[in-house]
């Protein structure tokens, strides 16, 4: 497996989606925050979702998931995944995307490229143990987020 990128800029600048669940029942979601490397003497990748998000419950109960990254014609199709909620609205129909199944998981015909992956660790971030600024801006009157991590165990072009 290899993955060639500008780790610093692949999830802030270019944005992706993370999504879990099974071809029956998946929720996605854009992310911006996540982080690419080598754990456990594994190749991980580490992402975040808040409590109250939809796609919450479905990294909770599944064990794969998957980390997508769309061309630049998508941003404003990945501003309106992230922006709506599965819980009320059917994004998946409204999006354009065309659903793929993948090693356990969901992913999106359109990706450029598609990270499946393991769940290996979930924790939750505790705002105690943040720096008092970071905890102001990002957790005051929100919900946490839970950290994943997960083993890289595909990678789908």
């Amino acid at each position: 497996m290899e993955f060639t990128t500008d780790i610093f800029s692949q999830f802030d600048k270019k944005w992706a989606l993370l999504t879990a669940g099974d071809k029956d029942k998946f929720n996605t979601m854009t992310i911006s925050w996540g982080g690419l490397g080598t754990l456990w003497g594994k190749p991980v990748a580490t992402t975040y979702v808040r409590t109250s998000r939809y796609t919450h419950e479905f990294m909770d109960n599944n064990e794969y998931f998957t980390i997508s990254f769309y061309p630049e014609d998508y941003k404003g199709t990945l501003g309106v995944l992230g922006s709506k909620s599965g819980r009320d609205i059917d994004k998946m129909h409204s999006s354009g995307l065309t659903a793929k199944e993948v090693s356990g998981s969901m992913t999106f015909e359109e990706a450029e490229v598609t990270l499946v992956c393991r769940k290996l660790f979930c924790q939750r971030f505790d705002t105690k143990n943040m720096n008092p600024d970071i905890a102001k801006q990002f957790y005051e009157g929100d919900a946490e987020h839970d950290m994943y991590i997960g083993e890289v165990v595909d990678i789908i072009r």
